[in-house]
């Protein structure tokens, strides 16, 4: 794809997630729902993870997929700043910059559709173990989860490959002033702070794999539990 064709793929993936917002703001109680589900998605994180959190080498990444990638946070300002300059991308950033940014914008996107679906299958705001496996065995769509994860990952990748050019560190921090000058310092933040956080690891495989590795079981578990059996395996990680 071309830059340009690019950038509108990014702006299509915005605009799918202020569907979601809009459909939330429509119904306070689905609204309620998915932030307990992101909180519980949150707390659910720290608990998997938490000998990466704990690890001095690991931390930093962890906690960089923990608050941008699993976190309750609202990004609402951040994405609608984004959307109106899109077409500054391809001028301001490189190709593999922005192709990095349409994985991320394609990963918000699939993301927020399923944190409403399955908020939509939840009794209350009060979110439990069985009640997150009902919701994503309603919800289902195997083959979507593992795009998710695996888009996960490419966003994981790339910031790790920018890791292993130290001109680009230096290009991004000159590129602080015209990002903010165009409405594009939130997305400025999040390249730097997880090019420094990779950084600080000397080498992402290692945790990269760990994260592959207990997401696709805990994906599999969930599909394939019955929710009368006791918790065991991956799904003891649930809150």
């Amino acid at each position: 794809m071309s830059q340009t064709e690019v950038a509108q793929r990014i702006l299509e993936h915005l605009q799918t997630v202020e569907l979601e917002r809009r459909r939330r703001a429509a119904d306070a109680a689905l609204h309620e729902r998915v932030v307990a589900l992101k909180a519980y998605q949150q707390r659910r994180f720290a608990r998997t993870y938490a000998d990466l959190l704990a690890s001095a080498r690991y931390a930093g990444a962890a906690r960089f997929f923990l608050e941008e990638l699993y976190g309750p946070r609202d990004f609402t300002d951040r994405d609608t700043q984004f959307a109106r300059v899109v077409p500054a991308l391809a001028r301001l950033f490189s190709a593999r910059i922005v192709a990095t940014v349409h994985t991320l914008a394609e990963l918000h996107a699939l993301s927020e559709q399923f944190d409403s679906e399955m908020a939509s299958h939840l009794a209350g705001r009060n979110v439990d173990r069985r009640d997150y496996i009902e919701a994503w065995q309603k919800t289902g769509q195997v083959a979507s989860r593992e795009r998710q994860i695996a888009l996960t990952l490419d966003v994981g990748r790339a910031l790790d490959s920018f890791t292993r050019q130290p001109l680009l560190r230096h290009s991004l921090h000159l590129m602080r002033a015209p990002a903010r000058a165009v409405g594009l310092s939130q997305l400025q933040q999040f390249l730097e702070t997880g090019f420094d956080t990779f950084g600080q690891m000397h080498g992402a495989r290692e945790f990269l794999d760990l994260i592959a590795g207990r997401e696709r079981a805990l994906a599999a578990a969930l599909f394939e539990t019955d929710l009368s059996a006791p918790a065991s395996g991956p799904l003891e990680q649930l809150p």
